[in-house]
């Protein structure tokens, strides 16, 4: 889909970079099925020029349909555009400085990297600024903030990706808060799954990434260690596949010919220890009574036979979600790729047909959407 497509917001205006602001980008940041139909909605991350401008947030909502016996296979339909706002009607913008330092709840910034819709039809939403989980309104309007522990937030917010970096030794690493959000299969828990290793936890160079577990019930979260190929790779995204397993996107930084790791990975928490106790993780390894998350590849997207590698092929792949069974009973897996809102690059989306074995069969994604 060409870069320079235009969204439903109608806000033509530019931003301060020049973009028009209802360009309809970065909207593969995320996505997750409605649970109706071929409706999915989208998660448009802070905008272009890494947070230098006052972009609106948003969320994209899409009717995707699959023929294979049409030109392509796959079409895509935009439906509508629902601006994100906080409790007060007051909207929330990815500009970097749109922090409050005392009382951070208060700010307006705001970047949505993770959806999932809820069994009543609200949005769960993960944000790397915070790093919040937050549930919305179908219409947009925030309705609560969940319980986040301090030690993912940094002491001293800044602007500058310096100075974040500078004024603080805990908390997530500036842009590496939360890609990835499941909800568990009965609606009782989400999980929030990092980019990368937080600050105490050997920062840019660890290997050791925290999926935080919340009870929506309000009882006490849970954090579990899942490990990085290698401290170059980032993890995206987070998609349920029972009450313990769950796809992720885990990728190298590298696009065209250069990419190498562009994986779906089963992620296992069977047998993995809570590590809320530890104030900070070794950057590599962990302490002999700490086991992590098994890990396995179950899809390679730059495998020949799917014929996606090349020049062309996008360096952030980052939305994963299931939609409605096929015809023929196979998994929906829809993979989308983010192009941070530039004009000249396209977004991405891909259908994949996944038998069952390829990954031990699972609940259908009705689990975490309204019918």
């Amino acid at each position: 889909m060409p870069g320079t497509l235009r969204d439903m917001s109608g806000s033509p205006l530019p931003l301060e970079d020049g973009t028009p602001a209802d360009t309809l980008g970065a909207f593969g940041s995320a996505i997750a099925w409605s649970g109706v139909d071929d409706r999915y909605v989208a998660a448009v991350d802070r905008g272009p020029s890494d947070g230098a401008t006052s972009f609106a947030d948003r969320m994209q909502w899409l009717d995707v349909r699959v023929d294979p016996r049409a030109p392509g296979g796959v079409t895509v339909n935009l439906v509508a555009t629902t601006l994100l706002v906080d409790e007060r009607g007051r909207q929330l913008v990815g500009k970097s400085d749109a922090f409050d330092a005392d009382m951070p709840e208060r700010g307006s910034r705001f970047d949505p990297e993770g959806v999932r819709v809820s069994r009543t039809g609200s949005l769960f939403v993960s944000d790397e600024y915070g790093p919040w989980v937050v549930e919305f309104s179908r219409a947009g309007r925030l309705l609560r903030r969940l319980p986040v522990p301090e030690h993912y937030r940094i002491r001293h917010p800044g602007t500058t990706k310096e100075e974040a970096i500078a004024g603080n030794d805990v908390g997530r690493v500036t842009n590496h808060g939360f890609e990835g959000l499941a909800v568990h299969p009965d609606g009782t828990a989400l999980f929030a799954l990092l980019q990368h290793s937080l600050i105490q936890d050997g920062g840019r160079e660890g290997r050791n990434v925290r999926l935080l577990e919340i009870p929506l019930d309000g009882g006490a979260t849970r954090e579990y260690v899942v490990v990085l190929d290698d401290a170059e790779y980032v993890f995206n995204e987070l998609v349920a596949i029972g009450a313990r397993r769950f796809l992720a996107i885990e990728r190298d930084r590298k696009g065209g010919a250069k990419a190498r790791v562009k994986h779906v990975v089963l992620v296992d928490l069977e047998g993995a220890t809570d590590v809320s106790r530890f104030e900070s993780l070794p950057k590599d390894g962990l302490p002999q009574d700490v086991s992590p998350a098994r890990k396995e590849v179950v899809l390679d997207l730059l495998a020949r036979a799917h014929g996606l590698a090349g020049p062309e092929f996008p360096e952030k792949v980052e939305g994963l979600c299931f939609g409605p069974d096929l015809p023929d009973g196979r998994r929906r897996l829809i993979v989308t790729s983010d192009n941070d809102m530039d004009r000249d690059r396209p977004s991405h989306l891909w259908v994949f047909a996944v038998p069952d074995e390829a990954i031990g069969g699972f609940v259908p994604q009705s689990f975490d959407a309204t019918r």
